[in-house]
Order: C-alpha cells, then sequence, then structure tokens
C-alpha cells in the first residue's frame, strides 16, 4: 500500500464528512495533488512539505489557505497511521513550521454597495440569486445552510428557520427579521417549483437524475464584475450580518446563538465595531 501515490487517498479522507465539507476540502486537495500527487505517501518528507508550503505563498497563496491546506495532508497522514495502519513512521506535515494565521478579514459592504448589488442579483435570469445573497445578509447564514434549506425547515409563521446542517455539527434556529421573513416567503411560493426536490433553492438534475443544491456562486461572481464590487467574498456578507448584530446591541451570547459560533474567541473576529460607531456612542455615554 505505500506505493500508492499520495492522491490515491486524498478523496478518501474527505469521503465521510458532510457533503459541503468533502467539496470545500476537494478544493485544497487539487494543489496538494498537483504538486504531491505522484509521491508515495512513505515518500514525502518534511522537506517536500516545506517546499510546497514556500512554493504556495510565493504565488500569492494566503497563509490561512496554505494553513489549511497543509491541514488537510496532516489529517491525511493521521488516518494513513492510526487507522489504515499503513506502516508509517511519522506524520511529516507535523515537522514543519505553518505559516502564522492571517488578519482576519475586515471586508465591509457599504450602503451604495448593497443597493446596487441587490438590484444587479435581481436583475438575474434566476430569483434564487437575489433571495440567497439577501439571506445571507439578513441572517448571518452560511453557504452551505442556505444552499441545503429545504421546506420543512422554514416556519413563516414562527420566523425561524431550523438548521440542521452546519458546519460545527450542532443544529440550531434562527430567528428572521421581518426583512427576511419577506424573502423566505417569496422562495415559498416561487411558482415555478419541480415536484422531485424539497430543497428550497434546486439545481437542474444531474445525470443522475438528481437535483441537488442551486450552484450560485458562477452568478454571483458575474454580477459583482458587473456592477464592479471588488474585494466582496460570499461569506463576508455573513460578517456583515454578524457585526450589523452586534452594533444593534445584542449581547455575545445571543449573536452566537443566531451565528452558531460555538467558540466566543471565534466570534470575537467578527464583533469589532467600526472606530467611528465607538465615537458616537462614547459621545452618547459620556458626552
Amino acid at each position: 500500500m505505500l506505493t500508492h501515490a499520495l492522491d490515491r487517498y486524498l478523496p478518501e479522507v474527505s469521503s465521510t464528512k458532510r457533503a459541503t465539507t468533502a467539496d470545500a476540502e476537494g478544493h485544497k486537495a487539487k494543489a496538494l495533488k498537483q504538486s504531491l500527487g505522484a509521491y508515495s505517501l512513505a515518500a514525502v518528507t518534511p522537506d517536500l512539505v516545506a517546499q510546497y508550503r514556500d512554493e504556495r505563498l510565493a504565488i500569492g497563496k494566503s497563509n490561512n489557505t496554505v494553513r489549511l491546506e497543509l491541514a488537510l495532508l496532516s489529517h491525511l497522514f493521521t488516518i494513513a497511521i492510526q487507522e489504515w495502519r499503513m506502516g508509517l513512521f511519522y506524520n511529516p506535515v507535523t515537522n514543519v513550521r505553518k505559516p502564522t494565521p492571517g488578519k482576519g478579514r475586515d471586508r465591509r459592504l457599504k450602503a451604495d454597495e448593497e443597493r446596487c448589488l441587490f438590484q444587479a442579483c435581481d436583475q438575474h435570469s434566476n430569483p434564487m440569486l437575489g433571495w440567497i445573497t439577501r439571506i445571507a445578509l439578513f441572517t448571518g447564514m452560511r453557504a452551505g445552510e442556505i444552499k441545503s434549506l429545504t421546506h420543512a425547515q422554514v416556519d413563516l409563521d414562527k420566523r425561524t428557520v431550523h438548521l440542521t446542517e452546519t458546519k460545527n455539527g450542532s443544529s440550531r434556529t434562527v430567528p428572521l427579521t421581518r426583512n427576511a421573513t419577506e424573502v423566505f416567503r417569496a422562495a415559498l411560493n416561487h411558482p415555478v417549483r419541480p415536484l422531485d426536490t424539497d430543497l428550497l433553492f434546486w439545481g437542474e438534475p444531474g445525470r443522475d437524475g438528481l437535483r441537488r443544491p442551486y450552484e450560485f456562486r458562477p452568478a454571483w461572481v458575474r454580477t459583482l464584475r458587473k456592477v464592479g464590487i471588488q474585494g466582496l467574498r460570499f461569506h463576508d456578507l455573513r460578517h456583515e450580518a454578524v457585526l450589523r448584530l452586534v452594533e444593534a446591541g445584542l449581547g455575545d451570547q445571543e449573536v452566537s446563538a443566531i451565528s452558531g459560533h460555538k467558540s466566543m474567541q471565534m466570534l470575537k473576529r467578527y464583533t469589532h465595531l467600526r472606530v467611528e460607531d465607538l465615537v458616537a456612542r462614547l459621545d452618547g455615554v459620556m458626552g
């Protein structure tokens, strides 16, 4: 087994994980397979891993991207040693210095950008793009959580959405603002709805005849390019939503219950207020 190339085993590491996690790790695995895929697991040395790290950084990949790629590679070796009993002596990734964690993103969505973004999304041929974009900004839900939503998870009377597939594996119930409720109402009342899926945001059937979630990201990227919005990622909408909750005066526990952050330390990455907001609040408190 030691003679098999590394790229033979990378897909197996993610095969038992949730679809959204496996998909994300699949993107990270591409770079690893391209550079190290021809090596057998036994032939991968700390020097090779360090060389991979330096090459990825040299072409402009972020510290966090490279850290995640190395984490996936390290996980592969851990599984190979502990579960597959492949006879490897050590995990070569543990002996390599990882890039320092990058600074958390602080990209805010400006009012004029929000207006242009919604207008452009509404002009798209598929109304789901606009609904998904608004839901991300109005609720702080992750892209994977939104894409996997079904009818049964949305309760318009209680104004809640019950999430069963989340990044940290725990279910949570998200309260809806009036704006968010209206978006969900429009999505639920979509007049063109196939009978072969309960997905709220569905795509065309695949070669196997099954419908999967609507893959909105290509349309999202084209829409940003069309209106000239630069440096905005879809995940920044979640970041913006959480910041707005903080700025509205909600406490950490309340924000965590809505956003699903288990760690208060992780939440603090999102809950830094803008300096001008702090100045205004100081004026109101201290005069």
